[in-house]
């Protein structure tokens, strides 16, 4: 089905609109965004408010509030209490905390942006009572879109198909579709986060985006390349002790020839890709011993499930770890010092008997305590629905129960990451910085914040044509594989196609040389620019404006002939890579640590001033450009 495109998002470097006045009168203005994930994390909503407020506050100052849920521990945790500075807000608050919500007072001009259903009562009952507001809605995801997919049906082949009605019902979430339905019908502007997700609301909500507002993350830039180089050798050195903890009496591979691939996110098995995922490294699995390749590749499923406690066999394993790196600096201390006695006196210690027998018994004991009589488990928790599972279910099916002979090994870890944790001490940032592949093959991703946040950390990730990240990056980059954005077609091939791409894209990365990953990674890097807030944010002032110029026409105004222009900004293929994308790649398996004579020629930074030519400047609000006279509507660029 081909994709129509919104007006605001033919490019990255498209201008907006023009206004009569020169600038946007934001002291004369308040804005309000209304989401129920606001200082409550349950999904990337969340992430999207929390990174947005920087560049929003930049814009708006004091008169930007965001309204959620109050949640106790949350406001403790993640809120500062203050007196509200703006007068009319304080009146507002104190009539909601007395006497319920009051309309009379002096106000300035109001934006209320809305995101998602549970927002929109609102929206709603602002319009029904004809509160002087302008209203933005934003759904991240229809919600019957959401439980469609979570069924298992052919829903994007269907799209025109279905009895939007019948299947709300059948689903008792009638009552919220209709929400939903009502907020995308009565807001000013309704915006989506994606043009997969726009061609969606189109038929599930009847209505055609005005803007998509692509999501964006605040990205930190490295003043040196190397700098997110060394976090990822630091941080994989951390996970490679959590495995020889978890592999303890089974570590018979090559921990400098294994690779860590991961997927994470809400437990949603089909929506997140896991289906295809799990069924993809059974084939991996398959290649890799086929053809002798001595690459390990250790797989972790970071999806949260209910579970009772940590099993175990894995605090076990954490313990047995520790102990022997505790009896190896005794020996080695001991070892020493002896050592260091010697060579004092000026002579050559002998090695037979530097050690005593004490000595050798201790390590005796600690080789004694590694032996292991099961395999390593493939969940670090004790799952409460372990027969019923889906990840479990699946594993059981295919057969990877990381024994000796696995090149594919396993580890599903039913809870989100922490810092804090006795197995795996490790905040989901630095864990992520510490794999070499992010694999996200969702079928149902509106966005998908995860390969983004790989993308901003330099690690190659996997995605999908059904997602809109991955539609983004297609649209913008001529090559997204060389940049290491592995795009897997979901939408125009059968499963079974879609599963043999998955598995290849997987072989080919663990075939690649460790100089190819590293030069992957940095390519990765540069295209965290096309994520920065100081790029996407524009679309969001975009919808404001018109949200604006739709409430009060008479106030404000916007041309709706100004078009967008589309040229620039696509990253062209890295002139390095080889015309065919298999001739960078080795016809057959090889060590990673092999550096072959013939490697592609690369220049780092050569490409990355190319790359650079590519991607418009950051807009800057109130900035103008030296020698170019600002327009009317213009805030920077």
């Amino acid at each position: 089905m081909p994709l129509s495109r919104s007006l605001s998002m033919t490019s990255l470097s498209g201008v907006l609109p023009a206004w009569e006045e020169d600038e946007l009168p934001v002291e004369d203005l308040l804005l309000f965004e209304v989401a129920w994930e606001v200082t409550n994390k349950v999904g990337g909503i969340y992430t999207v408010i929390q990174t947005k407020a920087r560049i929003t506050t930049d814009e708006w100052g004091e008169n930007y509030y965001m309204m959620g849920p109050y949640f106790e521990h949350n406001f403790k945790t993640q809120v500062e209490g203050c007196e509200p500075p703006n007068p009319a807000i304080r009146k507002a608050m104190d009539s909601l905390i007395h006497n319920g919500c009051q309309v009379g007072e002096e106000r300035p001009n109001i934006i209320g942006h809305f995101h998602e259903w549970q927002a929109g009562p609102g929206l709603i009952l602002a319009r029904s009572r004809k509160i002087p507001m302008a209203t933005v809605f934003t759904t991240h995801a229809t919600l019957l879109g959401r439980y469609l997919c979570a069924g298992n049906v052919d829903f994007y082949n269907n799209l025109d198909k279905f009895d939007i009605d019948k299947e709300a019902g059948e689903r008792q979430i009638y009552h919220r579709y209709c929400l939903e339905r009502a907020a995308v019908h009565c807001s000013h502007v309704f915006t989506t986060v994606s043009q997969i997700t726009a061609v969606e609301a189109n038929h599930m909500l009847h209505r055609k985006p005005d803007v998509v507002t692509p999501n964006g993350l605040n990205v930190k830039k490295f003043s040196a390349m190397h700098e997110f180089q060394n976090l990822h050798s630091t941080n994989k050195v951390r996970i490679q002790e959590f495995v020889r903890g978890h592999f303890y009496g089974h570590l018979d591979f090559n921990l400098d020839k294994t690779l860590f691939f991961f997927i994470a996110g809400r437990y949603e098995f089909s929506n997140k890709g896991a289906d295809i995922f799990l069924e993809s490294l059974s084939r991996l699995n398959y290649l890799l011993r086929v053809h002798r390749n001595d690459m390990t590749v250790v797989v972790f499923f970071i999806m949260p499930a209910k579970t009772n406690n940590f099993n175990v066999e894995s605090l076990k394993g954490q313990a047995v770890r520790k102990q022997l790196w505790d009896t190896a600096h005794t020996v080695k201390e001991k070892f020493g010092k002896k050592l260091y006695g010697a060579l004092l006196k000026g002579q050559i210690p002998d090695m037979n008997s530097i050690l005593d027998r004490d000595d050798f018994t201790i390590m005796k004991r600690a080789i004694y305590a590694t032996q292991r009589h099961s395999l390593p488990p493939v969940t670090t928790h004790n799952m409460l629905e372990d027969s019923t599972d889906p990840i479990l279910s699946n594993v059981r099916r295919i057969g990877l129960f990381n024994s000796r002979n696995d090149r594919v090994k396993i580890i599903f870890h039913p809870e989100f990451l922490s810092s804090t944790s006795p197995l795996l001490p490790m905040d989901y940032e630095d864990f992520v910085r510490g794999c070499n592949l992010g694999v996200f093959p969702s079928y149902y991703e509106p966005w998908g914040y995860t390969p983004g946040e790989c993308t901003v950390m330099g690690i190659p990730s996997v995605t999908t044509n059904l997602s809109g990240f991955g539609c983004f990056m297609e649209e913008h980059i001529s090559d997204p594989a060389a940049y290491g954005i592995y795009i897997v077609d979901r939408r125009f091939r059968a499963p079974e196609e879609s599963c043999n791409q998955l598995t290849q894209f997987m072989f080919s990365f663990c075939q690649q040389s460790r100089r190819q990953r590293i030069i992957q990674r940095n390519r990765t890097e540069r295209l965290s620019d096309l994520l920065d807030w100081r790029y996407l944010g524009r679309f969001y002032i975009h919808a404001r404006h018109l949200a604006l110029s739709r409430a009060f026409p008479d106030k404000f105004k916007m041309d709706p002939m100004a078009p967008l222009r589309t040229e620039g900004f696509r990253y062209p293929r890295p002139y390095s890579v080889p015309p065919s994308p298999s001739a960078s790649l080795h016809s057959t398996p090889h060590h990673s640590d092999v550096e072959d004579e013939d490697d592609e020629p690369y220049d780092e930074d050569e490409e990355a001033e190319r790359d650079r030519l590519n991607i418009k400047p950051p807009f800057v609000l109130g900035a103008v450009p030296e020698g170019k006279k600002k327009q009317p509507g213009e805030s920077g660029n």
